[in-house]
């Protein structure tokens, strides 16, 4: 079972899991906001997007075998703790389990369309690993923007279906508040995708991929990794400065718990030359996008001016 859970990579689902939960009852459910989905429905959701993204990690730890072995060979699990043709099974066992909920979910909502949602997504996963992953930057933003989905599909399916003239205005600035969050999940995704690929440099080499680090070299990676983190950083202080300024607690958290870690990552990164530091800083950003999410819950006791 323990080999299971680490081959879908069960500390990431448990993370999309949370914000997806988060959403549900941190912003919506505190405002009244109109909804279509019940708790049984919404469950349904939170199962499907699990097992898409399970799905995806199995599939890219299959293709992943020869650089798994040269990069972190003691994480290794397809081919050592569980065969090639089982993983593959699980894998489409979790596609189809997946897409089969999309489409009961996608024809409750009366928006049957929807579906294509979840077929697209497991699609792109499985494209990505078995050739956009190798291609110069294209795999780490198509990564990041399905980890931006996951946040923006709540709000597909349990936030535009309920719209109507008189909720209209409300919903869109609840769904708008949605999209920074998957701007944000997106960025810092990016930027933990391009470290990821610095930490993998040795095996991406020998498997001939065109990477980041591997196109352009380490150093040269890093400095696109310092100016890159400052997108964020700037993004969230505009934020910050715009619509939180009222709210002493909200400033305090974000300061806190976003906006330092992220500038101790831009500090740092220049300077990290071991594997170690490396790792240190992908944690780093993996904290920033926990945080980040987690202020969700300020909304609850209304500390965010929504506007």
């Amino acid at each position: 079972m323990i080999h299971f859970l680490n081959l879908i990579r069960w500390k990431n689902l448990l993370l999309i899991a949370f914000v997806q939960v988060l959403i549900k009852y941190a912003l919506f459910d505190p405002f009244n906001i109109d909804v279509t989905l019940n708790g049984f429905g919404f469950s349904l959701l939170v199962i499907a997007s699990l097992c898409i993204a399970a799905a995806g990690n199995i599939i890219n730890d299959i293709y992943d075998i020869d650089t798994d072995l040269i990069n972190k060979l003691e994480k290794v699990i397809v081919s050592k703790s569980i065969s090639e043709t089982k993983a593959f099974n699980l894998f489409l066992a979790l596609t189809i389990i997946g897409v089969c909920i999309g489409f009961y979910l996608s024809n409750l909502i009366d928006k049957t369309g929807f579906s294509a949602l979840f077929i697209f997504t497991s699609a792109l996963l499985y494209v990505y690993t078995t050739s956009l992953k190798q291609t110069l930057l294209i795999g780490n933003i198509v990564v990041s923007v399905l980890v931006a989905l996951s946040i923006i599909i709540v709000g597909l399916f349990d936030l535009i279906p309920a719209i109507t003239s008189e909720n209209q205005q409300t919903q869109l600035t609840i769904f708008k508040i949605l999209i920074n969050y998957a701007l944000f999940a997106f960025m810092i995704n990016l930027l933990r995708e391009i470290i990821k690929d610095i930490e993998d440099f040795e095996g991406d080499t020998k498997a001939n991929m065109r990477t980041l680090p591997i196109v352009i070299g380490k150093n040269k990676a890093k400095t696109v990794l310092f100016v890159l983190s400052f997108i964020p950083l700037l993004a969230i202080v505009y934020y910050v400065i715009t619509f939180l300024y009222k709210q002493q607690i909200a400033v305090g958290y974000f300061l806190l718990f976003v906006v330092a870690p992220l500038l101790y990552f831009s500090i740092k990164i220049l300077s990290a030359n071991t594997q170690k530091k490396l790792h240190h800083l992908s944690n780093v950003l993996k904290l920033i996008l926990f945080f980040g999410v987690l202020s969700l819950l300020l909304y609850k006791f209304k500390f965010i001016y929504i506007n």
